[in-house]
């Protein structure tokens, strides 16, 4: 028999203007499990399969209902033969086109009163957006990039900035939130690396964690992707095969993502496009099942990235057909096909009901996704279409023809999605994540002095040169140039005419960002050498698919600079050598970059990963001194453009050695980050310098700000394993604590460290710690270590699994001042 379209609805519908079908699933005095078995027993099957897809759809600019997004990837989806039989997801209603939000909310709701009105159960659907760096909505606040999160090295500060985006998906009737990106960077040249948090496992971890808990607390369904292994991609290209072991599975993928499943209350995770050791994400039950479901004990939902339930058969080749994906996704335990109808439509109905799938595990996937719509209170007799935003604005009716304002356009700028707190909230993050890589003296720059200053580069006039590739503005809003980007986006060069008043300035170019022209580069040496300071404003263009220099499909060939730009750098550093003239190279970009020479010439060196709408001004106060700067690399900054991959999670063998060529050492090591002030750790103690396997370590020392000025040191603690039974990092991230001092300010450190931070997976798959000598190193980054201990680890090998401690505690306290000696009398 010849498979159903996608789109082919079987099954009743509600007859024409009765109500939702009464039972104990519409009961919220029942537990929420009983009122989905209920339901479930009442579905016919294409009730149930519906449940199990998406529709991709944009809201209309004027309230009307959404209307069906087209993609060269999708067929066309008819909406009124569809939703009788119901509808699982609403695919990116404010995130496919610009549209002002309250009129999006309209559109939304009504979209959700005609979902529920059409199917006999009154059941809506689940509406998900891209929340990756902000609500990707046209108007909505344009957040710091993940990358800049793990530049924070603040867990509490990325959690209160995750509660705000979730009310803003809520307040417009959104449910359900695509972030955030726990892929460990495994090779800088992979274009996503804006999306993640950085290179080490515990970094990703604690920060995601705290972003699923500000998202999930605002009600927003949070979900962790990219489940699991897609950032380590063969040479750095998108969706390439992954090729690794079961150890860099277990031991750098895995953790951020079993930390966030442990401590977060997440309640979905995407799986992952690509292939490990030949076996899809999309296909693997050993991984959606048997460890996530059953080991980790998730019981959310798992949905499908984009098109990744078909991939399975046009990329993958493990099915010949959709119905035969459906089947090998849904075993594996795939619940969700998302953005739009394909395999879980027609093809899935015609598989089960030819006995190729069971009906058992559509059963399966559907019981989770009711259960989280119950738990999101649409199926309580209560529930209204009406968002928060519009609360008050309209009628809560039931019937979108009669639903919605007099006048729609009466809504229109009735809904802010970038208010005063949400941008002073961008701001703080922004300026926490500036990591200042180098300063010989130079900055800060006060700007009460006046002085001439060439501002030199490509992103010196560049508004959005401070967002990230899923941002509203470039991900959607340049498919529209004639719609207004929506956000206030100023240039650098504006931020430092604002921030440095008494300055004159000069600007120029010198070249593109990728296009390789030099004929600029003349002028700008020109303006450098007239100048009292040079600022080089460099860094990336965020894309799609090639359509920029970083970005999902935005692979980088090498890590050297983009286009002309390391010529740029290198004729300007020519210049000021000759002239005296201090030079600041600032970086706007989505990964880090090879930097040459100026790693050693230039006078200062400000790194920012796409620093979001208040991303200019942060980086100015930073060069005024206004903002201490307090942000460390959450990857590291290669000395060459050729060693990658490269991370310093590093074995022995991959570090510098006499039988390569290539050395990986890099320019500015994990963690690196510099401040206006001075710090000095000292008074070491080691309470506790032996431990059994199932015990702790208890150390104790004093961090003291000994300069003139206020700063936040990092204390980060690497764990070094010398010995073990397979081969381990040279060291690696167990925790880390930031500490802002006062001039003049000691604090007491105190940390507990688990013995369970030093498991690691063993030669039989399970993890184990090991008994033996251990190095605790407190430092100031991955390569300034301050203060080590010498620890060891007593009695048998002790396995351990997700149960285990996750983190080293600390304690922080204020230290009494070290007293001078008091003169003997004589």
């Amino acid at each position: 028999m010849t498979s159903a379209s996608p789109d082919t609805p079987r099954g009743p519908g509600p007859a024409s203007g009765a109500g939702p079908l009464p039972g104990p699933w519409r009961d919220p005095t029942l537990d929420p499990e009983a009122r989905v078995e209920a339901l479930l027993r009442a579905m016919t099957l294409p009730e149930k399969t519906a449940q199990l897809y998406g529709v991709w759809v944009g809201a209309s600019d004027d309230g009307a209902e959404v209307a069906p997004h087209q993609h060269d990837m999708e067929e066309p989806v008819d909406l009124d033969a569809l939703l009788p039989t119901g509808l699982g997801q609403l695919t990116r209603p404010f995130g496919t086109v610009p549209v002002d939000p309250a009129l999006g909310a309209l559109s939304l709701m009504r979209t959700q009163a005609r979902i529920a009105a059409a199917n006999r159960f009154g059941i809506p659907a689940v509406a998900h957006e891209e929340c990756l760096a902000g609500f990707a909505a046209w108007g909505a606040t344009a957040y710091p990039v993940p990358l800049s999160w793990g530049a924070t090295f603040d867990p509490e500060l990325i959690r209160e900035m995750a509660g705000t985006i979730g009310r803003d998906l809520r307040a417009v009737g959104v449910h359900q939130g695509l972030a955030p990106v726990l892929d460990v960077v495994r090779d800088a040249r992979w274009g996503r690396v804006e999306e993640t948090i950085g290179e080490d496992p515990y970094l990703v971890g604690t920060i995601a964690t705290a972003y699923v808990q500000g998202l999930e607390s605002a009600g927003v369904v949070a979900t962790l992707k990219h489940f699991a292994g897609y950032s380590a991609s063969r040479a750095g290209r998108n969706l390439a095969p992954v090729g690794m072991g079961r150890r860099e599975l277990a031991d750098v993928i895995l953790p951020p993502f079993e930390m966030a499943v442990r401590e977060s209350g997440v309640r979905s995770v995407m799986h992952a496009y690509t292939d490990t050791d030949g076996i899809p994400a999309a296909a693997d039950d050993g991984l959606l099942t048997g460890l996530l479901r059953d080991t980790w004990g998730f019981t959310g939902t798992v949905v499908a990235d984009y098109f990744g339930v078909a991939f399975l058969k046009t990329l993958h080749g493990v099915a010949g057909s959709l119905d035969e994906a459906a089947g090998v996704a849904l075993a594996a335990g795939v619940d969700v096909e998302l953005p739009t109808v394909k395999a879980f439509g027609g093809p899935l109905l015609d598989a089960v009901e030819h006995g190729r799938v069971p009906e058992s595990l559509v059963d399966r996937a559907v019981r989770r996704v009711l259960l989280q719509k119950v738990r999101l209170g649409l199926l309580d007799p209560g529930w209204s279409p009406v968002p928060p935003a519009l609360a008050g604005m309209v009628p809560d009716a039931d019937i979108p023809e009669t639903s919605g304002a007099s006048d729609p356009e009466d809504l229109r700028g009735a809904v802010d999605l970038d208010p005063a707190s949400n941008r002073e909230l961008a701001r703080r993050v922004a300026e926490r994540a500036v990591v200042l890589l180098r300063n010989d003296g130079t900055l800060p720059l006060d700007p009460a002095v006046p002085r001439r200053i060439a501002l030199i580069g490509p992103t010196a006039e560049a508004p959005t040169a401070v967002l990230g590739c899923y941002s509203f503005p470039v991900h959607v809003g340049g498919q529209h140039p004639d719609v207004p980007l929506g956000i206030a986006l100023p240039t650098l060069h504006e931020a430092l005419r604002a921030e440095f008043p008494a300055a004159e300035f000069a600007v120029a170019a010198g070249t593109g960002i990728d296009d390789g022209a030099t004929d600029g580069i003349a002028e700008a040496v020109a303006l450098a050498r007239g100048a009292d300071l040079v600022v080089v404003a460099l860094g990336d263009r965020a894309g799609l698919f090639g359509r920029g220099t970083s970005g999902e499909g935005c692979d980088a060939e090498s890590l050297d600079l983009p286009g002309a730009q390391g010529r740029l750098l290198d004729a300007l550093l020519d210049a000021v050598r000759d002239t005296g003239t201090p030079l600041v190279a600032t970086l706007l970009a989505g990964r880090p970059y090879v930097l040459g020479r100026a790693a050693e010439e230039a006078a200062a060196l400000v790194q920012s990963f796409f620093p979001g709408e208040s991303g200019t001004a942060a980086v100015a106060s930073v060069l005024s001194g206004r903002t201490a700067p307090s942000g460390r690399l959450p990857v590291s900054v290669p000395r060459h453009p050729g060693a990658q991959p490269s991370t310093y999670l590093a074995a022995r063998l991959g570090h510098a050695s006499e039988v390569s060529s290539i050395d990986p050492a890099p320019a500015y090591g994990f963690g690196h980050g510099l401040t206006y002030t001075s710090f000095d750790w000292s008074e070491l103690a080691v309470e506790t310098a032996e431990s059994p396997t199932d015990g702790a370590f208890r150390l104790s020392f004093t961090v003291e700000n000994t300069g003139a000025r206020a700063g936040t040191e990092l204390v980060q603690l690497y764990l070094h394993d010398p010995v073990a039974s397979v081969v381990q990092p040279v060291q690696r991230l167990v925790g880390y604590a930031r500490l802002d001092l006062a001039a003049g300010e000691r604090k007491l450190v105190r940390v507990e460290v688990p013995a369970d931070l030093a498991s690691f997976t063993g030669r039989d798959g399970t993890r184990r710690v090991e008994p033996g000598s251990l190095e605790l190193r407190f430092a100031a980054s991955s390569t300034a270590p301050r203060l080590t201990a010498h620890v060891t680890l007593t009695g048998p090998v002790r396995q351990v699994d997700h149960r285990r401690r996750l983190h080293a505690d600390f304690r922080i306290a204020p230290s009494a001042p070290v007293l001078p000696p008091v003169p003997s009398v004589p």
